[in-house]
């Protein structure tokens, strides 16, 4: 079954005291910050009074940093300038409120349904590059290459991540001399091994064909 998107772009909390607060983009200009003259008024002493800027392109959403000081961050990545916004993007503003952007209409729909929250068996420590299959620690920890592909497809949510985005969070450093499939093939394989150690009865890791990959995190 294809889920349905909302009609226009919505942003959500997705973990602390705000969470599962959501909003609306209808402008084609959103502020966000703690001042009452912003669009979206997030009231954290974290956040800068004009934090970011949202607007609507042509074609797509981009988000900016509007000089914030405490900075904004997407999908783990410092934003500097502007970037485009694209479905299940993770915001992170000031390292204080984390927000979901969902596409509208106008994005391609998905051959699964979006979860109705964030959250799962399996959670990520993002400070402490940790990571807990229920209260559970993953131990020894993940190596490198493994944690930056978990933390990909925990960012995302259960939306697909392509080949290509598994290569860009992976090995950052090597985009230009190509990553063979085989080498992605072989991290999924030992990353599922990994979790299969202390959760045999669910498979976190599915392989959506034609696509790419993406996360299934079950409830307790």
């Amino acid at each position: 079954m294809t889920e349905r998107r909302p009609e226009k772009p919505v942003l959500t909390v997705i973990e602390g005291k705000y969470a599962n607060q959501h909003w609306v983009i209808n402008e084609d200009e959103t502020i966000i910050g703690r001042d009452d003259v912003c669009t979206i008024v997030i009231p954290e002493r974290q956040i800068s009074r004009q934090h970011i800027r949202i607007v609507r392109t042509e074609s797509v959403y981009q988000v900016e940093d509007l000089e914030s000081r405490n900075g904004t961050w997407v999908n783990g990545q410092k934003l500097t300038g502007k970037r485009d916004l694209y479905d299940g993007d993770e915001i992170h503003i000031a390292l204080a409120v984390r927000i979901l952007f969902i596409g509208s209409g106008a994005t391609a729909p998905l051959p699964f349904e979006l979860p109705d929250h964030i959250g799962g068996r399996l959670r990520i420590d993002r400070e402490a590059r940790r990571v807990f299959i229920g209260d559970e620690e993953l131990d020894p920890p993940l190596s490198l290459p493994q944690y930056r592909l978990i933390e990909l497809f925990y960012n995302r949510n259960g939306h697909i991540c392509t080949r290509d985005e598994v290569v860009e969070a992976v090995w950052p450093d090597v985009m230009g001399e190509g990553v063979s499939e085989q080498a992605i093939d072989a991290l999924i394989r030992r990353l599922r091994d990994r979790l299969a150690e202390h959760d045999p009865d669910n498979q976190y890791i599915i392989t959506v064909r034609g696509h790419g990959f993406r996360l299934i995190n079950p409830m307790d």
